[in-house]
């Protein structure tokens, strides 16, 4: 576990990241008691600069919290935090011989639960900081929706964006904690993979908007179905006052059958007619992105963004929502639409030599995902020949394979001229299933390791092809992505 990094977003708020005190005063007695713990060691008055729960990643003075992993308890770091210059140490109350190595004079906190204690000095940071919270969940499109609400809203305000996916019941609490900066909003991720967890995560996170983009067969391999993952993600309404606000998406109906029932303000977006913020003509420029006229509260006007697909256009349209809300111009948001740029992996169209084309969506995958990227391939016709290299998509559960068939299926249709599929049995799945749609089957090829697709792209590969890469974490398609553009770089 990595303790991460939070920056501002906007050039303004770059600077204003560097001259800003830590607003928010903590000191050993503070601390203990937001994490309803004892001050066992060191001065109540002494201050704390920074949290951390990794000692590779300490800084001088930070106050190390011993988090008790699936496959490390960091009790048995806590001296080699203290040789690093950990100022003080958090440690469970039953910890015993395990906390070795705290040095007398440095702070001491025991608690119950340090995992707990962590959510806990989250929750009293984020209200101490007086800042909005805009909270984003949903299967698909958080971490893009999220960059895409802070560079719209940073046109504005000084705001504190999580970094990465920082979204779990560890990650969302040290992002929290950059909240003492006092920005004037924080943008963080509400992530899951059972249910339970967005309750944890929202009720720490305690946000005035609430924005849900969308249901999908995304961690299936924990739910019995569609309806029980809308279910799980349905807790991101818990907690909500009347001046809460939820930004749902219009156009899923497993969102909309929850968000009825939400007891705050719901603003919607899509395309449909009912969407409060929503794209109308809309018109799919292959690789140069999407164009519509979006039609708001606060007036309708043309957009233009280079994000690939349907997909982030409803994520553009979601962000939109969210800095409308916080009273942003709606030309300011359309002129800062046009120059949005994919994170690295999610969606990035690289050109490289020999007219060779790569879209990079390596970073993650997930059914709906692939048949979106799939469907953007197949309408590009500036390319010679089309090809694609697909990982497993992971956690699927029982409905893998059968998930795999369908997306094998789509891929039939995408004119590709070759497949490389990567991984388990649900990869070959997909391939098969592309055969028997109508693929040849000298053009499916399947590998087990991303290393080997690297080799099996590269004897694919010609001058003038547009080549899809995307597939799970897990599985590493990045490996095909550094391969390629180093050949055809």
């Amino acid at each position: 576990m990595t303790a991460g990094r939070v920056v501002f977003a906007g050039e303004d708020a770059r600077v204003a990241e560097a001259q800003t005190p830590l607003d928010v005063d903590l000191t050993a007695a503070i601390v203990a008691r937001a994490m309803g713990g004892r001050l066992a060691g060191g001065p109540a008055d002494a201050p704390i600069r920074g949290v951390s729960i990794d000692t590779r990643t300490l800084a001088r003075g930070d106050l190390f919290i011993a988090i008790k992993g699936d496959r490390l308890d960091g009790h048995a770091f806590v001296g080699a935090a203290m040789a690093a210059g950990a100022g003080g140490a958090v440690i469970a109350r039953d910890a015993g011989s395990e906390a070795g190595g705290w040095q007398a004079g440095a702070v001491l906190i025991q608690v119950d639960d340090t995992t707990r204690a962590l959510q806990a000095l989250a929750r009293y940071v984020r209200r101490e900081s007086g800042c909005q919270v805009v909270a984003i969940t949903g299967s698909t499109g958080k971490t893009t929706t999220k960059e895409v609400a802070a560079s719209f809203l940073g046109l504005k305000y000084r705001v504190l964006r999580s970094s990465g996916n920082l979204n779990n019941h560890i990650g969302l609490p040290l992002a929290l904690l950059q909240l003492r900066a006092r920005p004037d909003v924080g943008i963080v991720e509400l992530g899951m993979s059972h249910a339970g967890e967005i309750s944890t995560l929202v009720a720490v996170a305690d946000p005035d908007v609430r924005v849900w983009t969308n249901v999908a067969e995304v961690h299936s391999a924990f739910f019995v179905s569609l309806d029980a993952i809308a279910d799980a993600k349905a807790e991101i309404l818990e907690g909500a006052r009347r001046e809460s606000v939820l930004v749902a998406n219009a156009d899923d109906a497993l969102v909309m059958e929850r968000a009825q029932r939400f007891a705050g303000v719901l603003l919607t977006f899509g395309t449909g007619p009912s969407a409060d913020v929503r794209a109308e003509g809309v018109e799919d420029l292959g690789l140069d992105g999407t164009a519509a006229a979006v039609r708001t509260p606060a007036g309708t006007r043309p957009l233009r963004t280079r994000l690939l697909g349907p997909g982030n256009l409803m994520n553009v349209l979601a962000a939109a929502a969210v800095a409308l809300h916080y009273d942003v111009p709606l030309d300011a948001i359309v002129a800062r639409a046009a120059s949005l740029e994919p994170a690295p992996h999610r969606g990035e169209v690289l050109r490289l030599a020999g007219g060779v084309t790569l879209v990079d969506d390596s970073y993650n995958s997930n059914p709906r995902a692939l048949r979106i990227a799939l469907e953007v391939v197949r309408r590009e016709q500036r390319c010679a020949r089309r090809v694609a290299v697909i990982g497993e998509m992971l956690e699927l559960g029982d409905g893998a394979v059968a998930l795999h068939d369908s997306c094998g299926r789509a891929a039939a249709t995408a004119g590709l001229v070759a497949i490389v599929t990567v991984g388990g049995e649900p990869a070959r799945a997909l391939g098969e299933a592309a055969v028997r749609a109508g693929l040849p089957a000298s053009a499916v090829r399947h590998v087990a390791t991303s290393e080997e697709a690297a080799d099996a792209a590269m004897a694919i590969v010609r001058p003038g092809d547009l080549v899809l890469v995307k597939g799970s974490r897990g599985i590493r398609t990045e490996v095909v992505v550094t391969r390629l553009s180093a050949e055809f770089g």
